[in-house]
């Protein structure tokens, strides 16, 4: 099967994720998180790319970037991906006992409205969704935590919004994601589709050939006739 499509054009805003292979864990220590901020840092010098949000979890990690050149996004990505990928072999000593991730990373496009603050909000909440830390900004390895300091820690990643950050950010941060909102954005995440407003995602999808993403996968489920009853 063909992989899909992806989207990675100047200037848009991109949701992406990679997972340790067979979800094990990628990050066992702190000074593993602070090597792949490093390592992040390293790529930014290198690839046109820009960090609006991001959360190092044990087994994945969440990215929101927004590439300032077409293709920008895979360039970084593939970088930061083999680089860690070789260091991790090199200080566990693993090479050869197989993969670290489970593929290549994957990412779809997000309106830069209510819906991209609503998907930094699931990425900077993910550590204290999972239990990890009672307050999202507690969690060190993600962009809330630095946000919420006087001044960035180095290496410094962050870029500034295309859209300011909600009232009472931190507040906004913890609350849950209603119903509606989780169920959309883990939709795009199954699927690799746009998020965003219908017009918006259905317009996109149209112009990037994204169009199979916004279908459920599989066969449709055949009709089985109802037989008539005899008179």
């Amino acid at each position: 099967m063909p992989r899909p499509k992806r989207a990675d054009e100047k200037d848009a805003i991109y949701h992406a994720w990679n997972r340790g292979n067979g979800r094990t864990t990628i990050f066992h220590k702190d000074a593993d998180y602070e090597a792949f901020e490093n390592i992040l840092s390293e790529g930014l010098q290198l690839y046109p790319c820009r960090i609006l949000a991001y959360q190092l979890m044990p087994n994945h990690w969440h990215l929101v970037v927004q590439p300032s050149e077409h293709g920008g996004m895979s360039h970084f990505l593939r970088w930061v991906t083999l680089t860690h990928t070789m260091r991790y072999h090199a200080h566990y000593h693993t090479a050869g006992e197989g993969h670290v991730y489970q593929g290549r990373f994957k990412s779809f496009p997000v309106q830069d409205d209510d819906h991209f603050l609503v998907l930094c909000r699931y990425v900077e909440r993910n550590a204290k969704r999972a239990g990890l830390v009672e307050k999202a900004e507690d969690w060190r390895w993600g962009s809330l935590y630095r946000w919420s300091q006087t001044s960035e820690p180095l290496p410094k990643l962050l870029s500034p919004w295309p859209i300011p950050r909600s009232p009472n950010w931190l507040r906004r941060v913890n609350e849950a994601l209603d119903d509606k909102e989780l169920d959309q954005i883990r939709w795009s995440i199954r699927r690799g589709s746009p998020l965003g407003q219908s017009s918006w995602v259905e317009s996109i999808a149209r112009r990037l050939d994204l169009e199979s993403t916004l279908r459920p996968r599989g066969r449709p489920k055949k009709q089985v006739p109802i037989p008539k009853k005899e008179s």
